[in-house]
């Protein structure tokens, strides 16, 4: 089993006064050349926006963008023509394959927004831009890591172009569960949204996370009151 550890003081931070951005890998003007990527995991920025503000019309193409409200809505809009507000409790994602142009804004005049974003290479370039979304709340579980993302259209959750899986774990007590790698090469990145947790001998707090790869299984300890998010990627893409 190999292991990293990225602790919340050592991501790359930008404050735009509108948006204050922290960067998990190298993003815009933070670059290190030791945290660009974690297997096919590109970026998971942990934005908040400022009410009424917000990202203008903007282009990504052969990208798995994936967006998680934590508080707050944001409102979207894209050249595909979607165009609807992702709260708290849901999970949307985009497929830009051969390109598309969007705009996400805070939806509310009088609160921010905190949100994850997270870009996935895909497994097939060019394909046709998609667009989902769906409320995560009838897929939760207490006390365990649920499902909320996967390859395949016809499982729980949203789906991408890529061999990945997301859980999210929210726990009202402490638990011990074993999360078994669903693809044979493939790595996990955890991030501890809020709460503490400990993975085999890696301890993490709030908005702390590990890497954990060259392994069948893991064990992971959830302290009570922590929200837990597991990304499993393809190592090797």
């Amino acid at each position: 089993m190999k292991t990293v550890l990225h602790t919340a003081s050592t991501r790359g931070h930008a404050n735009h006064g509108w948006l204050k951005a922290n960067h998990s890998f190298s993003f815009a003007n933070y670059y290190d050349p030791e945290r660009v990527h974690f297997g096919a995991l590109r970026v998971l920025n942990d934005d908040t926006i400022a009410p009424g503000m917000g990202f203008g019309s903007h282009p990504h193409d052969n990208m798995e963008i994936i967006t998680i409200p934590l508080e707050g809505d944001l409102e979207h809009k894209d050249s595909m023509g979607c165009h609807g507000v992702i709260k708290a409790g849901d999970v949307q994602v985009i497929s830009a394959g051969t390109g598309i142009y969007h705009s996400e804004y805070n939806h509310n005049a009088d609160q921010p927004i905190n949100l994850l974003q997270i870009w996935i290479f895909p497994n097939q370039k060019d394909v046709t831009p998609r667009y989902e979304q769906m409320s995560i709340r009838d897929l939760h579980q207490s006390n365990q890591f649920y499902q909320i993302l996967s390859p395949k259209a016809a499982d729980a959750g949203v789906w991408i172009h890529q061999d990945s899986w997301f859980h999210l774990g929210e726990f009202d007590q402490d638990t011990t569960q074993t999360y078994t790698i669903k693809k044979e090469g493939n790595g996990v990145y955890a991030f501890v949204i809020k709460g503490t947790a400990t993975i085999e001998q890696l301890s993490l707090n709030q908005r702390d996370a590990a890497g954990i790869w060259d392994t069948d299984s893991f064990t992971i300890h959830s302290k009570k009151g922590s929200q837990v998010l597991l990304i499993e990627v393809p190592m090797q893409f």
